[in-house]
């Protein structure tokens, strides 16, 4: 019985300086634990007792650090997944910034969507825990960056879940012209305003709108006045779908149809003094060989 088991590790102290009131009033929490050797997520007791972040802050940090690499963690994704709403769970995810947990960013793909890019901490930067000193933050922090850069192009193949862009006008004669002046057109408006830089999807949506309009007898300039004057001042989150609703809502009348009235042409008559042909309604002298009056 002398002898001591150092492989053991020594059970962490409580709050109360080592006090168990357990043993005293017959209150406080025991333990039954149960060894897990899968499907489990260490979590540090800076996180699980902080003194500052609340119990859904906690919880949800929890939640976030058990998930694999790639799963959605935006407001909307944790609101349908538990019941706290979305300003519960937004103020959350503050707290979790604030204090280090987590780490977002808004980045621009490579089809020119804006997304947020978001990095857990299970650790950030801080030691001494009620758990005795964490690893060095450094090698964590390597190791978890480098999945989370390769799982852009996984989340780059969100856009087929988003809805669908609304119907534009579609042209009369879609001849080859018009339709390559209408996606330059789409190209320039980024000039004018870069809230509306377009990819290569969305802009060959877009085109037969565009080309509807031309065939309405409006130049390319004057499209792109109507597509870029009033925008809205706040930031675009879908840019097409404006411009897709823009060409239909504001989509001018077609040109009247003029029929052009046929010139006169009298019949050809020879001249009676030169006998060169000429036009006249009546048979004479043509206008070289009429006397001046």
């Amino acid at each position: 019985m002398g002898t001591q088991n150092t492989s053991v590790r020594p059970p962490a102290e409580s709050r109360n300086n080592g006090k168990n009131h357990s043993s005293q009033c017959g209150g406080g929490v025991t333990h039954d634990n149960a060894r897990h050797t899968t499907r489990f997520t260490v979590v540090g007791n800076h996180l699980a007792q902080h003194d500052e972040l609340s119990l859904t802050a906690i919880g949800l940090a929890v939640h976030i650090q058990s998930l694999p690499t790639g799963a959605q963690v935006d407001i909307n994704s944790l609101a349908r997944r538990f019941p706290e709403g979305k300003t519960r769970i937004a103020g959350a995810l503050r707290e979790l910034e604030a204090h280090g947990y987590l780490r977002r960013t808004r980045v621009r793909t490579e089809q020119g969507r804006m997304v947020t890019r978001t990095v857990s901490c299970n650790h950030p930067g801080r030691t001494g825990g009620e758990d005795g000193p964490s690893p060095p933050p450094r090698p964590r922090r390597t190791v978890e960056k480098a999945p989370r850069r390769r799982a852009l192009p996984a989340e780059a193949e969100e856009p087929p879940r988003r809805r669908a862009l609304p119907a534009v006008p579609q042209p009369v004669y879609p001849a080859p012209d018009l339709l390559q002046t209408a996606l330059g057109v789409l190209s320039g408006l980024r000039r004018t305003d870069p809230r509306l830089l377009i990819s290569a999807t969305d802009a060959e949506h877009l085109v037969p709108g565009v080309a509807a309009w031309l065939e309405r007898d409006l130049t390319p300039e004057a499209v792109h006045r109507a597509l870029t004057t009033a925008l809205p001042p706040e930031p675009l989150h879908r840019p097409a779908a404006l411009l897709a609703h823009r060409l239909t809502a504001q989509l001018p009348p077609l040109p009247l149809f003029r029929t052009e009235k046929p010139s006169a042409r009298h019949p050809l008559q020879n001249c009676d003094t030169c006998d060169r042909a000429y036009r006249a309604p009546e048979p004479g002298t043509c206008g070289t060989c009429t006397p001046m009056t």
